[in-house]
């Protein structure tokens, strides 16, 4: 450099370093003309140093870098052999503590980029970075000066970063040192190498591939200035169709989903618009995937000759001249090779698709989204997530199958979320999985579903180790670019051999065979051993290529869903449970055999969910569980009905508030007689002699008067001209004899009245106690209730019917002269009242007009007044065992019974305080003739044959029950 214009660059007036500079573009330019490189390089190294010593004077620094723009200038694009000298010191002064040197800097590298074009790429990497740091800069100027830059730097990457192709060894050098530096690429796809015109390959001066690691490392940033520079250039990397930005987007759409939580409007309406173009761009790519799939296999069936042999072609000539059937999809849902090549076919019929050839790493994008349903994140974190997970569902349902276990616990609980947008978005992703699931092909016949619980051994130990496809890691050779994709038909060999490689290092880390990669049918992309993280099978023979039918059902794990499902039963929204027992109801209809089964622990987290709070709830789970056991064997079912049994005896609330839905919705989806014949061969042998004549008396109520059970009731009318009906009637009554008023009531429903009025006498042997009267009472009731209709309408026939009115009668006069006493005397009044008891009934009835004849010879009546007599004889032995352990005094008017615990059969389990104890009535100076002691004098005796007791005597009585008190009828 000359003197004089050295002197005037380091002057301290701006206006002689500007003049001084112009001076040196001069001298440059000579210079250049004449190809004297080595001044050139001298007058740079001089510039480099004056402003790169930081113990300079500013305006020396200054005038360095003034200077070293014009000697930009005058080179134009052949400064790029020289950058290499002066790139690094100028982004140093980037970081200076002086506002100026970070400004004439920027101003400096922008007059280099301008003059450079495509060459200042090579550099692109330190360059990107050193400019997010300006991006937050305090100093106004200084950040003006990096927009400046940063317009021009996307203006060049827009135009040329696909095509540019560097023109000097220097550059070149350089990029290949780059390449050898970088060894964090985490997705390696085909190079960016072009064919030169002697055939030789040559790479381009931008390398997204090296690019990434980089906004991967950046995006986690939190200054919104940066966070609005990252997004701005995602956005013009996003714009160049041959860059294929979205080929990397799991790299960093985990950061990128952060920024819609950012306090800044800006940077959240920028990341919502550039991720809505990304799900758009994904949508699109695979629509034209699913598109050439079908046209492939429309050409496959058209011209099946056309396909060539594998075995006479070495790797790269079967690479060339592959039929396009032989790739399909990776093991992480990418669809590479064939997408490819065909992509290569439309270039050269100058078609341009859009999308055609890009590959789509799904599995990550969703393992990602999954990531973002848990509470850390932010609201509008998870609501996105959502919505990308049901656009999935839409355009791509077969990469989202084997991801069921692990998103159904991500999406369930939020079917109750407090926000809406989540609630709506959560609903609308488990209605569309749930259907894309629901329209899988059924299971092969022959896997069993133990082999199926052995294969999600792994899921079900760890939550991380439910499908959870695996992301592929591939680091190419250092002689090979790895960048961005487009143009992956120029080599197919070198294509060939990165697919390869490709199979061989999963990220999983297991060792998979490359046995696919020569067959003719790749392997599914979602394999079992992929998605499960299952040692794979040793290297064999080829195989035969599964069937389609077979490949779905290796995708969905059932028993690992089940399992995750029957988790869901523990939230605390019903919504999240009622969802979960629908996904089991699906799964169920569509695989009977291969889950929910006796053995395993679903079961008993069903029959727990009956306590369920809510009735929804429970009306789901037990549709589930009568399409088990519709679907299963005659001893499952026993078995169910028994725990059934069970859960009521230890749990007499659930008995009590919803013994009656339970049963109700269970005779809705089975068949009634079963459950019924069920329940009575189980309760006939039952120990626990309280909870056998309450269940009893439960089922009994429902019998009569669930709408449910109408059919059943005429099967029970029918006892004497049927023989299934009469078997059917003889099964309930042995167990029904655990309740002395529910046999009598079945006796008047099957219409077996001789039989009801002989059980009228045996009920003269019996202690009447308090619950056998409200028993009575209710009877009484139900009389007068529409299911009756039939008996009050033979009342009208009394010499059909005779033993009828006897059994009314018998119950009038079990009665205290209550409400239900009134109302059946004025019943029976009102016949008599129309002249119907004056006729007297015959001594022998016609056999024919007489229906409690009708059929003795099947049933053995006296065996079951046997058989009740003996049964109510436990129960009143049961009874003054527990009365004797509980009362210390003999003259107690009424005491309700309440067994100890130490009373009870060791059968079952008894929970205490289910049943309350009513507080004592006080004594009275009479004795009740519900007391023994009365019956011993034979007050009862006379009151149930029909004898008419004093009116003192009758007042006592009410008196003593609590009535209120009827005078004695007069006339």
């Amino acid at each position: 450099m000359d003197t004089t214009v050295a002197k005037q660059l380091i002057d301290k007036i701006y206006e002689k370093r500007k003049a001084a500079a112009l001076e040196l573009e001069k001298q440059i330019r000579e210079c250049h003309q004449q190809s004297d490189q080595r001044r050139i390089t001298q007058i740079i190294e001089q510039l480099v140093d004056m402003f790169s010593n930081p113990s300079n004077p500013l305006h020396i620094r200054n005038g360095g870098l003034i200077g070293l723009a014009g000697t930009a200038i005058a080179l134009g694009v052949d400064v790029a052999p020289y950058m290499e000298k002066f790139i690094e010191p100028v982004l140093a002064c980037f970081t200076d503590p002086e506002n100026r040197i970070r400004y004439f800097s920027a101003e400096c590298l922008y007059n280099i980029a301008k003059v450079s074009k495509g060459e200042v790429l090579v550099y692109f990497n330190p360059i990107f970075d050193a400019l997010s740091k300006l991006a937050a800069d305090s100093e106004l100027s200084v950040k003006n000066g990096a927009e400046l830059l940063d317009r021009l730097l996307k203006d060049i990457v827009a135009e040329t970063a696909s095509v540019y192709i560097p023109q000097y060894p220097e550059t070149e050098r350089i990029r290949d040192l780059f390449d050898s530096q970088e060894q964090s690429i985490l997705v390696a796809y085909p190079d960016d190498r072009s064919l030169g015109e002697n055939g030789t390959m040559q790479k381009k001066a931008f390398s997204l591939a090296r690019f990434i690691p980089l906004l991967q490392d950046r995006i986690y940033v939190l200054s919104p200035f940066t966070r609005s520079y990252l997004v701005s250039w995602i956005t013009v990397l996003d714009s160049v169709p041959e860059l294929e930005l979205i080929t990397y987007l799991p790299e960093f759409l985990d950061g990128l989903l952060k920024y819609l939580s950012d306090p800044t409007e800006d940077v959240r309406v920028a990341t919502e618009n550039i991720l809505a173009d990304f799900l758009r761009e994904i949508r699109d790519v695979s629509m034209v995937r699913q598109n050439k799939e079908e046209h492939a296999e429309s050409s496959e069936l058209r011209r099946p000759d056309e396909k060539l042999p594998d075995i006479t072609m070495s790797h790269s000539e079967r690479a060339l001249f592959i039929p396009e059937s032989d790739f399909g999809h990776d093991h992480d849902g990418e669809y590479s090779l064939k997408d490819d090549h065909k992509s290569e076919d439309y270039r050269g019929t100058g078609a341009l698709v859009p999308g055609q050839g890009v590959r789509i790493d799904y599995a990550a994008i969703i393992e990602i989204l999954i990531q973002q349903l848990d509470s850390q994140h932010d609201e509008i974190q998870q609501s996105t997530a959502l919505r990308w997970l049901a656009e999935f569902l839409t355009f791509v349902p077969d990469v989202m199958v084997p991801f069921t276990p692990r998103l159904i616990p991500a999406i369930l609980p939020n079917l109750a979320h407090h926000v809406p947008m989540i609630q709506s978005a959560a609903l609308r992703t488990n209605k569309l999985l749930l259907n894309v699931i629901q329209n899988l092909p059924g299971p092969v016949e022959g896997l069993s579903r133990h082999n199926t619980v052995e294969k999600s051994v792994a899921p079900a130990s760890s939550p991380a180790a439910i499908p959870q496809p695996p992301r592929q890691v591939i680091v190419q050779p250092p002689s090979r670019d790895a960048s961005s994709p487009e143009s992956i038909g120029d080599n197919q060999p070198s294509s060939s051999s990165d697919k390869t490689t490709m199979v061989q290092r999963p990220r999983s880390g297991t060792m998979q065979t490359t046995v696919t990669e020569s067959s003719s049918r790749p392997q599914s992309r979602m394999s079992s051993n992929s998605v499960l993280g299952a040692p794979p099978p040793p290297p064999v023979p080829v195989p035969t290529p599964p069937s389609p039918v077979q490949e779905d059902a290796d995708k969905f794990n059932y028993q690992a869903t089940v399992n995750e499902l029957t988790v869901q039963f523990l939230s605390e929204h019903e919504q999240t449970r009622v969802a979960a027992l629908k996904w089991l109801i699906m799964l169920h209809q569509k695989a009977p055999k291969k889950i929910l089964a006796m053995d395993d622990g679903t079961f008993p987290a069903l029959l727990k969910t009956l306590s369920d709070s809510s009735e929804e709830v429970i009306k789901h789970d037990l549709q589930l569980l009568a399409q088990i056991s519709s679907s299963s064997e005659e001893s499952y079912f026993k078995v169910f009905m028994m725990n059934l049994l069970e859960l009521f005896s230890t749990d007499r609330k659930l008995l009590e508030a919803r013994g009656s839905l339970i049963i109700r919705q269970l005779c809705l989806n089975l068949n009634t007689e079963r459950i019924y014949k069920t329940f009575a061969e189980i309760l006939e042998k039952e120990e626990d002699l309280e909870f056998a004549s309450e269940i009893v008396q439960k089922l009994n109520m429902i019998l009569i008067t669930s709408p449910e059970l109408a059919e059943f009731r005429k099967r029970l009318k029918s006892v004497e001209t049927r023989q299934d009906g009469q078997a059917l009637f003889t099964t309930l009554y042995r167990s029904w004899c655990h309740n002395a008023v529910a046999v009598f009531s079945l006796c008047l429903l099957a219409q077996a009245y001789e039989h009801a009025s002989n059980l009228l006498s045996i009920f003269a042997d019996l202690e009447i106690t308090v619950p056998l009267l409200i028993q009575v009472d209710k009877l009484v009731q139900l009389i007068e209730s529409p299911v009756f209709t039939y008996l009050r309408l033979q009342l009208l026939e009394p010499e059909r019917y005779p033993y009828l009115f006897k059994c009314l009668y018998g119950l009038l006069m079990l009665l205290p002269q209550s409400t239900a006493f009134v109302s059946l005397r004025n019943r029976l009044n009102a016949v008599n009242s129309a002249g119907f008891l004056h006729i007297a009934p015959k001594a022998t009835p016609n056999p024919i007009t007489s229906r409690s004849k009708l059929g003795r010879d099947e049933i053995k009546w006296q065996e079951l007044l046997n058989h009740f007599r003996a049964l109510q004889g436990k129960h009143e032995k049961a009874r003054r065992l527990d009365l004797g352990n509980t009362l210390s005094q003999d003259d107690m008017t009424i005491t309700p019974l309440s067994p100890p615990a130490s009373a009870k059969p060791p059968m079952r389990r008894r929970v205490t305080g289910d049943l309350p104890v009513p507080p004592i009535m006080p004594q009275k100076p009479a004795l009740s003739p519900l007391n023994p002691k009365a019956r011993q004098n034979g007050l009862l005796a006379s009151t149930l044959q029909g004898a008419t007791a004093p009116g003192m005597m009758q007042q006592r009585t009410r008196r003593t029950l609590g009535l209120p008190v009827v005078g004695p009828r007069k006339g």
